[in-house]
């Protein structure tokens, strides 16, 4: 499933229009609030009741995604994935999506919720984690990559907090 350049708003138009429960919560929440940071893919926690997960798994078989580093085998992921705490990485046919039962501290998308801010481009919506937040979770994160953002992170959150 190679594309050159993902595409992860068209990876997002079809989580919504599927109205799978889902909150952005990498590197690219930060991009969507002004970060000039890089990211290589699209990171969501996802709310794992029934409903959910069945929505989830339409909107994967419209996404075309497997999983990632299978070679030629095409994995797809299946209800009981979904359902568990843990990391699903996949190649879709806009580009890699990560769907993580849980970050940090085993944060669910219950507990992400109360920092979640709506956002709002090319006619849809979802949420994505607070830059608040995301850099509240960086400062405790033991990977050099995300305490090396931190500086612009800040930086940009304070030029939030002036206007």
């Amino acid at each position: 499933m190679g594309v050159s350049a993902p595409d992860f708003l068209e990876i997002l138009r079809v989580l919504v229009e599927e109205e799978v429960e889902f909150i952005v919560v990498g590197a690219l929440s930060a991009v969507f609030q002004g970060a000039p940071i890089m990211t290589f893919d699209l990171d969501i926690v996802h709310k794992r009741d029934e409903r959910n997960i069945n929505r989830l798994l339409q909107a994967l078989v419209r996404l075309e995604a497997s999983y990632r580093g299978r070679g030629e085998q095409k994995l797809v992921p299946a209800a009981e994935h979904l359902r568990s705490d843990g990391h699903q990485l996949l190649s879709t046919k806009f580009g890699p999506l990560d769907i993580l039962g849980t970050i940090e501290d085993g944060l669910t998308y219950e507990e992400l919720q109360p920092f979640a801010v709506e956002f709002s481009p090319d006619e849809i919506r979802f949420d994505v984690l607070s830059l608040s937040k995301y850099i509240e979770l960086k400062e405790s994160s033991p990977r050099e990559k995300d305490r090396a953002r931190l500086p612009t992170l800040r930086a940009i959150k304070d030029e939030e907090d002036l206007e």
